[in-house]
């Protein structure tokens, strides 16, 4: 089981005259088990901060984050069972394909023979096997965007974050891209959480949607009860801006 459940989390940065900024503010979402939850809003409202406090990237102020029932606050990103792919690929520019994939189960001291096993089976998946022996700067931007997601893939993580992982891709990518990932959803059974700023993006991918404004979360729904019965004049305004 994967549950991950944030409950009324809060936390703040000091801005630039130090007075503390609340990038989120009681913050309260339930993503469940093999679920695909799209996390929506306009940039600064605090999607990426909230990603990066389930993933131990950031700790809380107020209220608490669990995982499978178990309060994971005071817990390090390494033994989280997280993995996070970022908006940027970053990926180790030195290092082959097969090297920045394998990177993480090196650095957990998995067996080479196992190593090589997983990766190569999620190059397969990802249909990039043939890339492998590849560096950075022979790859192209989907490309480098399906080693990244590789890479969070072979370590088999209970959670996925994506952080607008297709925000730097042409039209035609991202829509291709959209598709490999609902099926290695459907395929693997994975719990994902998506953070977009592409309510489009969000309504065609989620099976849940939670909009985010000003660090709240204002609604969470399936995207047909999001169109028909929006929660606030928020939730109202900004699907109505979705692109056609």
């Amino acid at each position: 089981m994967a549950r991950v459940v944030l409950e009324a989390v809060t936390k703040r940065f000091s801005g630039s005259n130090g007075a503390a900024v609340v990038a989120v503010n009681r913050a309260s979402l339930t993503l469940d088990d093999k679920e695909l939850l799209a996390l929506v809003g306009p940039s600064g409202c605090g999607k990426t901060t909230t990603l990066r406090l389930i993933a131990g990237l950031e700790s809380p102020d107020e209220g608490a984050i669990s995982l499978d029932g178990k309060v994971i606050n005071g817990i390090s990103p390494k033994d989280r069972d997280v993995a996070m792919v970022f908006q940027s690929h970053a990926l180790y520019p030195h290092m082959t394909a097969l090297e920045n994939m394998a990177f993480g189960l090196r650095l957990r001291r998995v067996p080479r023979p196992e190593c090589l096993r997983r990766v190569r089976e999620t190059a397969e998946l990802l249909g990039i096997a043939d890339l492998l022996g590849r560096r950075p700067a022979a790859l192209s931007g989907g490309e480098s965007q399906r080693v990244a997601l590789g890479r969070a893939l072979v370590r088999r993580p209970q959670v996925l974050l994506l952080d607008e992982p297709l925000s730097h891709l042409d039209s035609p990518l991202r829509r291709e891209l959209r598709r490999e990932l609902l099926r290695l959803h459907r395929e693997l059974g994975l719990t994902i959480l998506l953070v977009t700023h592409d309510q489009a993006e969000a309504l065609a991918l989620g099976q849940r949607v939670a909009v985010m404004h000003r660090g709240a979360i204002e609604q969470i729904a399936a995207p047909a009860e999001l169109r028909a019965r929006p929660a606030t004049p928020f939730v109202a305004g900004f699907l109505d801006e979705r692109p056609i």
